[in-house]
């Protein structure tokens, strides 16, 4: 089991919609999260600085951010671009934060 953390950045005045989007997430982008073995992710949004910081359990070494090249992904970074930061290719821009402190 992999654990990874990353904070990504939301517009302001989208919060409603992105949780909305999120709500309704396809059913093809699951499937993939779910074979690429991400079997746990939560993103959590700070209100102060519309950060989202994001949290996922994999199986194997991959993860959601490996999954840069398949065209699911990149159907939905076009579709979620409007309402994130995001670097040119549409994906959002994603910080990789290190874990400092764990307990189990």
């Amino acid at each position: 089991m992999k654990r990874e953390a990353f904070k990504m950045f939301l517009k302001p005045g989208f919060e409603v919609e992105y949780e909305k989007r999120h709500n309704e997430i396809w059913p093809e982008l699951e499937k993939l999260l779910k074979e690429s073995g991400v079997y746990d992710y939560s993103i959590f949004w700070d209100k102060d600085t519309n950060v989202l910081f994001a949290v996922q359990k994999t199986s194997g070494e991959g993860g959601s951010q490996d999954l840069g090249s398949n065209p699911i992904v990149q159907k939905w970074w076009a579709y979620m671009a409007d309402i994130m930061e995001t670097n040119p290719d549409n994906s959002p821009v994603s910080i990789p934060l290190k874990e400092v402190f764990r307990m189990e």
